[in-house]
């Protein structure tokens, strides 16, 4: 006696929970929206130094040492008198990378010179 060939499996068809259907299509969902609002984000960016390399300038600049007792209010004062010695204190700490306003006797400072 031959047996009969047994009939094709048929496969369950996937069912997906609540949370498997969040996980399928919502969570791919919201890291797409997180990536373009990120890149749109960093293409829309308002603050630029400037369009092109012709539109930048150089701050034209002296090298100071500072003498013991001096202070950057001092140094700022002296070297541009005409302006408010907080916009060129301001300044100095910018163009010398200084993570406060403190300077030590003999130290090497960038001072705008306009």
């Amino acid at each position: 006696m031959e047996a009969a060939p047994a009939a094709p499996a048929r496969q369950a068809r996937l069912r997906l929970t609540r949370r498997g259907r969040f996980v399928f299509f919502g969570l791919p969902l919201v890291l797409l929206a997180v990536l373009v609002l990120s890149l749109s984000g960093f293409l829309n960016a308002p603050a630029k130094a400037a369009d092109s390399a012709a539109e930048l300038s150089l701050t034209p600049t002296v090298t100071v040492t500072v003498q013991p007792g001096e202070s950057l209010w001092a140094i700022a004062g002296a070297v541009a008198p005409e302006r408010d010695p907080r916009d060129v204190v301001a300044d100095i700490v910018q163009l010398n990378n200084l993570g406060a306003a403190r300077v030590l006797p003999g130290q090497q400072l960038y001072v705008p010179s306009k």
